[in-house]
């Protein structure tokens, strides 16, 4: 019966597709079974997966009973008959430690990071497959065949599922080495429905560089593939360059509905820029949110306009700390998802079953919600982004605020990027009191006048009253802004993405605590 199921299911779209093809259809009956035939395989499998994750967020504390029982017994540790394992005795066993990537290069890479968050897990599975079927109900045009290009050789899929693009018939070639011809293809074609990346700061500097090099690239699709040049495209991608950066995307591919990327700690400000220049009148998806190289939580509502992510119970093991409280270590305070309450912010703590690290990630999330048993969040901040040159900690959500005020006060600028040095780092407090240099990246401003920098510092004070009474009493010096050209930012990502330990997708550093970083932007400063 099953079988005579599948059959049937298969048959009908073949007979429709039989009858409507035509000389003149730029898919092949063939393409269109194909795209057929791999929807009805991932809507089975992701009706599996749903009704996997409806069981485990129905009983949440249950699953995160099995989750830890898994951790354990991954490192051959003896559990309790019935597999029920104390959560104190757990937390007592192993104290909390800290991930923090700002020591890489000092230890060698061997920071306290789980080990084997990298993508292979039934968390990062239901990413995919869920956020697909999530993406198809929501905008029902973007997957169907040749309306889909990825322009970075990263995926916003977290699993990897190989056949996945040819079996959709996406545009983007599979085996493609480099960026420029993934864009490429994507250029040819101007029906394309959704952009992929691997995440937001990626695609920005696929726009930036689209702009930079926009007539070499015009040339190449003219010249097309042997036997079939492209001057009428060519023409139109000159034409909508030539228009500038504002709404690029929709005049380049008018029928464009969503871009789909990662999300990842640093990306807000990316998104941003994407959403108010290139990617104007666009919609935004991410499939989920990552934290050094792992999925940490789902996002199953592609519509909303906000990033809302689920936290599942199962592996990697979840607790909550809450903020303010974890400052003792004490291993106790930390909450199960079934304990996590709307509007509070908690700190993620993650245990996987390799490590066996009960590790702090610095992560900041605000419950906003719950799906069934389990926390729905959005991600706010990071811990381990603060700046402290006098004692005082101005974290990054403060820190983000007052430099988004400043720039709202900056006639026609946006920002694209920055990044934030303590002064100690780049010695340049010298006769002076310690302060904070910042770096910019902005579009429509090309000099920075000493008024504008100095607004910086009194959106700060306003913020902030810690800092604002170390600033009366002169124990901090104003705050430094220095404007760097284009495309330096792109120079700080490669050399963080150099780093033997670096995971993807990296996470985008608002505060740099190494001099060589720091001067990467510093040498590239020119106001």
């Amino acid at each position: 019966m099953l079988l005579c199921l599948l059959l049937l299911l298969l048959l009908l779209p073949l007979a429709m597709l039989w009858q409507q093809r035509s000389k003149d259809s730029r898919l092949s009956w063939l393409t269109n079974l194909r795209h057929q035939m791999a929807w009805v395989g991932l809507g089975w499998a992701a009706a599996w997966q749903q009704r996997r994750l409806e069981q485990s967020t129905l009983h949440a504390g249950q699953s995160q009973q099995r989750a830890l029982v898994w951790c354990l017994q991954g490192q051959g540790l003896r559990c309790p008959p019935g597999g029920n394992t104390d959560v104190n005795t757990f937390r007592n066993h192993l104290p909390l430690t800290k991930a923090n990537p700002d020591q890489e290069e000092e230890s060698k890479g061997q920071f306290l990071a789980p080990a084997s968050l990298q993508y292979h897990g039934e968390a990062s599975l239901q990413a995919t497959l869920l956020g697909l079927v999530a993406l198809n109900k929501a905008y029902p045009e973007v997957l169907a065949p040749g309306g889909t290009a990825c322009l970075t050789l990263t995926s916003p899929w977290p699993y990897p599922l190989p056949w996945l693009g040819h079996a959709l018939g996406w545009v983007s070639p599979s085996g493609a080495k480099d960026p420029r011809t993934l864009l490429l293809e994507a250029l040819r074609s101007s029906g394309l429905r959704a952009l992929e990346a691997g995440t937001a700061v990626e695609l920005l500097d696929i726009f930036m560089g689209l702009e930079a090099q926009g007539k070499e690239l015009a040339e190449a699709v003219a010249a097309g593939n042997p036997g079939a040049p492209l001057p009428q495209r060519a023409a139109e991608i000159q034409e909508a360059l030539e228009q500038g950066a504002r709404g690029l995307a929709l005049r380049l591919w008018p029928q464009l509905q969503v871009v789909v990327t990662l999300d990842a700690g640093g990306q807000a400000e990316a998104v941003a820029a994407l959403e108010a220049l290139w990617c104007q009148g666009l919609a935004f998806f991410s499939p989920a949110y990552i934290a050094f190289g792992g999925v940490v939580g789902l996002n199953l509502w592609p519509e909303k306009t906000q990033r809302f992510y689920l936290l599942p119970p199962g592996a990697p093991f979840i607790e909550l700390l809450p903020v303010g409280e974890g400052t003792q270590e004490e291993a106790a305070s930390t909450l199960l998802l079934v304990e996590a309450q709307t509007d509070k912010e908690y700190e993620l703590v993650l245990t996987d079953h390799t490590s066996l690290t009960r590790c702090r990630l610095g992560d900041v999330v605000q419950v906003v919600g719950i799906y069934n048993q389990c926390p729905v969040v959005r991600f706010t901040y990071r811990l381990g982004q603060a700046l402290s040159v006098r004692g005082e900690v101005t974290s990054e959500k403060v820190f983000s605020e007052a430099l988004a005020q400043a720039v709202g006060q900056w006639p026609g600028a946006k920002l694209l990027d920055h990044s934030c040095v303590e002064s100690h780092i780049l010695d340049s407090c010298a006769g002076a009191a310690p302060h904070y240099e910042v770096f910019v990246d902005l579009r429509g401003l090309r000099n920075l006048s000493e008024e504008n920098r100095e607004k910086l510092d009194h959106c700060l004070q306003e913020i902030s009253p810690h800092y604002k009474s170390l600033r009366f009493r002169g124990s901090v010096g104003s705050a430094r802004v220095h404007l760097v050209r284009p495309g330096a930012f792109r120079v700080l990502r490669e050399a963080l993405a150099a780093s033997p330990s670096s995971s993807f997708p990296p996470e985008m550093p608002r505060v740099l605590r190494h001099k060589h970083l720091a001067q990467l932007l510093q040498r590239r400063a020119v106001s």
